[in-house]
């Protein structure tokens, strides 16, 4: 049996190494300009064909400094892809503000879905940094931690509308329901418009089965 995936130590064996943090402004632009060159490269051409020294090339910036901040590219890709997950949960923060009442419960669910999938339409790059997290056993964990800490959001904004017999229930619902709408929409991309559209009308119904028939 497989061991569960857990968040390594950092800079551990199996964990994933990490560089210095830029603490001026001339140092913070620097970085952001690797960031900015390695969505660049991943867009045009893949997490996995992308080199580091591409980046730094594409950043106008030294491949020593680059390694000073990112010691190699699942460091770069762990910070790509965090960037991402801490926008989408902001947005998903500000859409649980809107709840009132176990009618606001249904609309929530499809805005939050519509957002997650409509980014991955207009950023397909959002994919590919993705993969490539997936592909680094050490940065595995990523995408579990994020879809915790969503479906954490979720309970805290949404078990008031339950009873207290539910809420474990519903906290594990959480989890999984974030973790399951981020491959939902996954899959959906990697289909032709129609047949991804269809997709996600039946994932939203599975959605309002678990979190609206249940109040």
């Amino acid at each position: 049996m497989s061991a569960p995936v857990k968040k390594p130590k950092a800079n551990s064996k199996d964990g994933p190494k990490v560089g210095r943090k830029p603490a001026q402004a001339r140092a913070k632009a620097r970085v952001e300009a690797l960031l900015e060159a390695a969505v660049v490269l991943i867009d045009e051409k893949g997490s996995e064909a992308m080199r580091m020294s591409e980046v730094a090339s594409q950043a106008g910036v030294p491949i020593g400094s680059l390694y000073q901040y990112f010691p190699d590219k699942a460091a770069l890709l762990l910070e790509l892809a965090q960037t991402y997950n801490l926008r989408i949960r902001a947005q998903i923060s500000a859409m649980l503000e809107t709840v009132q009442s176990q009618d606001d419960i249904a609309p929530l669910l499809n805005d939050l879905l519509e957002g997650y999938y409509q980014m991955f339409l207009d950023e397909p790059v959002a994919r590919d940094i993705w993969c490539g997290t997936q592909a680094h056993k050490s940065l595995q964990w990523c995408d579990i931690e994020d879809s915790r800490l969503n479906g954490g959001l979720v309970f805290e904004s949404l078990k008031r509308f339950y009873p207290k017999s539910e809420w474990p229930a519903l906290k594990n619902s959480s989890f999984l329901i974030m973790q399951l709408t981020g491959a939902a929409v996954r899959l959906a991309i990697a289909l032709d418009p129609v047949e991804g559209r269809a997709v996600m009308d039946s994932y939203a119904v599975l959605l309002s089965r678990e979190f609206v028939q249940r109040t």
